[in-house]
């Protein structure tokens, strides 16, 4: 009985896709509570703070060219199979509490990634195709924006697991200046919803 309700939820979503709803977004409402009731005090949890500030600082006098390097690296590592940047990026202590959270989700998370001030990643609960997200809405639509910008992106199928997924965005803040230090994206299975 479950997996025919599985089915007939992802033929829901299914149609409303091939129908133009995701332009839509069925699942905004929800989506939005679910970044300003959970995301935003995972945002807030001092072990995503502490390590982007940390990042912040040691990035501090990264210019275009610099990031751009970096950028290339990450995705000829990616494309390789893995690096000494993208494996030592899964074993940091802020990408093992991602992948934590991330699998105490039930399924709700399908991954979880945080960025800096310069919208480089800082940890990731899965692998990212590139490694700077800053030239990506989930970053110039919360860190740019300000402290309660929240993004909620289009549902898409991931064709890898084929499940329906809303990129929700939350910029991450300095709890003692309340400025804008980073920005975390969770990918979260619409189906998955309460």
């Amino acid at each position: 009985m479950r997996s025919c309700v599985k089915v007939l939820a992802t033929a829901a979503v299914s149609l409303m896709l091939t129908a133009g709803g995701a332009q839509a977004n069925e699942y905004q409402a929800r989506l939005q509570a679910l970044a300003t009731e959970k995301l935003a005090v995972l945002a807030a949890d001092p072990v995503v703070v502490s390590a982007v500030k940390a990042q912040n600082e040691a990035h501090a006098a990264y210019d275009a060219a610099k990031i751009d390097e970096l950028d290339k690296a990450w995705r000829a590592e990616v494309a390789g199979g893995g690096g000494a940047t993208t494996n030592g990026m899964l074993a940091n202590a802020l990408s093992k509490h991602l992948l934590s959270v991330r699998d105490g989700s039930a399924g709700l998370y399908a991954e979880i990634f945080v960025m800096d001030n310069k919208g480089l990643n800082v940890g990731i609960s899965n692998m990212t195709s590139d490694y700077m997200q800053g030239d990506e809405d989930k970053w110039q639509k919360t860190f740019s924006v300000g402290a309660d910008a929240v993004l909620v992106d289009e549902v898409e199928q991931d064709e890898s697991s084929g499940t329906f997924v809303s990129q929700v965005s939350v910029t991450v803040v300095d709890p003692e200046t309340k400025a804008p230090i980073g920005a975390l994206t969770v990918g979260v299975d619409v189906e998955k919803l309460q």
